[in-house]
């Protein structure tokens, strides 16, 4: 197994798989409030067998070429996670996301995870554009997306049943040829 560094503070990037599924349960329980609060995840993986599922369907993801999960794990424990929820290799798009426990929020974790997938998404894979899909309530989220360098596109309003409310979404995204650009553009360390 590979793990990526994600800066000088210890924190990681690694595949999350199947086999990991009570690591992956354990993470969802610290944080199942925060992190579903504005996505259905934390509604979605709330047993071992739903650990497993979710986690199984990624690998299946990964295995077809359609989709990416990976873990962030910081001091050795599961805290959060960044997704290609979608992966069209043919035309050229995917759909990126995150999410974090609390415990782990303010630290840019999810930033600099973010950069690493998209990289790899641009450079790696050649795809043209990346979305990334946001409730218009999740500030958070919507500030990564703006660190990103991604361009706000549009609302989709009230399309997005959760929790009994429906709710608004963000439609930001960033183009291969702008991603190049900004990273060319931003100061090297």
């Amino acid at each position: 197994m590979f793990a990526t560094s994600l800066g000088d503070d210890g924190a990681e990037l690694r595949p999350l798989e199947p086999w990991q599924a009570e690591e992956f349960l354990a993470h969802m329980d610290r944080g199942r409030e925060f992190v579903g609060e504005h996505i259905a995840l934390a509604d979605a993986v709330h047993d071992l067998d739903s650990a497993r599922a979710f986690l199984r369907a990624y690998a299946d993801k990964a295995a077809s070429d359609t989709g990416r999960l990976y873990g962030i794990w910081s001091d050795g424990t599961l805290v959060g996670g960044v997704l290609l929820r979608t992966m069209d290799v043919a035309a050229g798009t995917a759909e990126a996301g995150c999410w974090l426990e609390p415990s782990a929020a303010g630290r840019g974790l999810i930033t600099r995870a973010c950069r690493l997938l998209i990289d790899w998404v641009v450079e790696v894979r050649g795809l043209h554009r990346v979305e990334w899909l946001a409730s218009s309530e999740n500030a958070p989220s919507i500030a990564v997306a703006r660190r990103l360098g991604m361009t706000r596109e549009g609302v989709l309003r009230e399309n997005y049943p959760h929790r009994g409310v429906r709710t608004d979404t963000e439609v930001w995204a960033v183009l291969a040829p702008e991603w190049r650009a900004a990273r060319e553009a931003a100061p090297t360390a």
